[in-house]
């Protein structure tokens, strides 16, 4: 009987530099792949110094300066991109470019819930509507920052701002309970007394008060002129500064009153004599 051995095996020689080659180029192309990686994902700190030395000064336009320049240079993994983002948003909010600090703040919004300026951003957006006269697009988001943050820091702020708002509104009633709040829960939230955009508070309790409007200026002395032309005629009138530069920065308004029935007459009187006239709140 025969027997047969059948091998079927397959040998492949390959040159030992041949193999090293080989080798090397695998090696090569993951090297190469780990560094494109590295690259793409990393994420270095952004130097904020300057933005901030102008911010904390005040100067708000060299601060908007100053954080375009980051921007522009920065990746979406840089750290420190939250805190730029929230320090450009304040300065355009400061500066009176209203939009493009609403746009900023919704750039913060809209970014993962890790951001440190979520609360910071609602209030700031809130803040606004609130200069552009917007009082319910303002009380929703003033809202919507007690709804999602019950605890925030920022609670009394959001108090007051929402008493603006109710007064702004007619709402007088609603204002008063906040103002109470603010009482009740924040009896040393004396910073909030020194803010001369926002109602003023006294010793019996609230000292909102209605005014008339005779105009509106983005020139202070226009503003001073009219106010000393008003002054002179025996009318109690002042310039508030606001950051509505596109509305007049400089508005000129006519008595502080308790009743609204008395900034009606004040009205008629201002209007006989020709003025432009519009109370607030």
């Amino acid at each position: 009987m025969t027997k047969f051995k059948i091998q079927n095996k397959l040998k492949i020689k390959i040159p030992k530099q041949k193999f090293c080659h080989l080798c090397f180029g695998i090696c090569h192309y993951f090297v190469i792949c780990a560094l494109v990686f590295a690259i793409t994902n990393y994420a270095y700190a952004l130097n904020l110094d300057k933005i901030k030395v102008a911010f904390l000064s005040g100067d708000y336009k060299q601060a908007i300066i100053e954080g375009e320049k980051i921007l522009a240079g920065s990746g979406e993994r840089s750290v420190g991109l939250d805190e730029l983002y929230y320090l450009l948003a304040v300065s355009y909010l400061k500066d009176g470019n209203l939009l493009r600090a609403s746009d900023i703040f919704e750039i913060i919004l809209s970014e993962s819930k890790a951001n440190r300026f979520k609360e910071e951003a609602i209030f700031g957006l809130a803040d606004t509507y609130l200069l552009r006269e917007d009082f319910s697009k303002a009380e929703k988001y003033y809202l919507d920052l007690l709804s999602k943050y019950p605890d925030t820091k920022l609670k009394a702020q959001v108090y007051y701002r929402l008493s603006q708002v109710s007064f702004k509104q007619g709402n007088t009633r609603q204002a008063e309970e906040y103002i109470k709040l603010i009482k009740e829960d924040f009896p040393a939230s004396l910073e909030l007394r020194m803010d001369k955009s926002l109602p003023v508070f006294n010793d019996s309790g609230i000292g909102i008060y209605y005014t008339v409007q005779t105009g509106a200026f983005s020139k202070i002395t226009n503003a001073r002129n009219l106010c000393d032309k008003l002054i002179k005629q025996g009318f109690d009138a002042y310039i508030e500064e606001t950051n509505m530069a596109d509305n007049g920065s400089y508005r000129v308004r006519v008595g502080k009153l308790k009743l609204r029935a008395q900034a009606v007459e004040l009205e008629k009187k201002l209007s006989s004599q020709g003025y432009s006239t519009k109370i607030y709140p």
